[in-house]
């Protein structure tokens, strides 16, 4: 059972519920949403796989972002370590996709500047539907050819992934709804290039310590960071499921302090 708490309690929400939560406000051009779960302490992976951290509730979160996606974005180190293949959506959310003039299933793109992949994986043998990659110009030109045997290769970039012409050439493609599920250094990436429309975060109840890294990686730090906005907040157990959007004015939220607390000093 997932319930709301901001904005407004709702009890008990249904899939359509969840669906109109994570869907507004239309969009009018492309919209870029990454979905990842955290431990407390800021972990990304438990045991080296993001999906020790999650339960029931953000499954089923995962997959009705999932059912609304026009294509799902996964680095390649995330393929590796979680394991895509096969249909990434069931038949219940196929007839939705439909239902709502979308096409069966969401494609699939798996975004590596090395090309360093085995057409021979999974995530190409076992696809639904013929996958996209995405990659430089400057990636070794023989993996290249051996992965045009499995897949659709998609240059965008000279020497690295060049963000606004990802977007670009995907939206000729018509995806406009872009979803991503990692890695941290695809977040990271986008981060840099201020293309983050909408952070779907799972928080886990738990405390991992270790030297595991956190949802976003990058060489170095945004000079311009983005700055957020909550839009709702859910529950499930001890598990919460925050959505934030891109403020418009791209600005920080006021800061308050509580009624009788003076705010910090600068240096504090």
């Amino acid at each position: 059972m997932i319930d709301r708490l901001l904005p407004g309690h709702v009890a008990a929400a249904t899939d359509q519920q969840l669906v109109d939560w994570y869907t507004h406000p239309v969009a009018s051009g492309p919209r870029v949403s990454f979905n990842f779960v955290s431990s407390l302490d800021g972990a990304a992976t438990l045991n080296g796989r993001s999906g020790e951290l999650g339960n029931a509730a953000d499954r089923r979160i995962m997959k009705l972002l999932r059912r609304v996606a026009d294509i799902i974005l996964v680095g390649a180190g995330t393929v590796r370590a979680e394991g895509y293949s096969g249909d990434l959506i069931d038949p219940e959310d196929s007839r939705w996709r439909q239902d709502h003039g979308k096409s069966s299933r969401p494609s699939l793109a798996m975004v590596s500047g090395s090309l360093s992949v085995d057409p021979g994986m999974p995530f190409f043998t076992a696809a639904a539907e013929r996958p996209l990659i995405i990659t430089a110009e400057e990636a070794d030109p023989a993996r290249k050819r051996r992965l045009e045997k499995v897949a659709d290769v998609l240059v965008c970039g000279q020497r690295s992934l060049d963000v606004e012409v990802l977007i670009h050439e995907l939206g000729l493609r018509g995806f406009s709804r872009l979803h991503s599920e990692g890695g941290p250094r695809l977040f990271g990436t986008f981060q840099q290039a201020n293309r983050v429309d909408e952070l779907c975060l799972s928080v886990s109840p738990v405390l991992v310590g270790g030297p595991g890294v956190r949802i976003a990686v990058s060489s170095t730090q945004n000079p311009q960071p983005s700055h957020m906005h909550l839009d709702h907040v859910l529950r499930s157990g001890d598990m919460l499921f925050l959505r934030y959007l891109a403020r418009q004015d791209g600005g920080p939220a006021e800061h308050r302090a509580a009624p009788g607390v003076p705010p910090p000093s600068k240096g504090s």
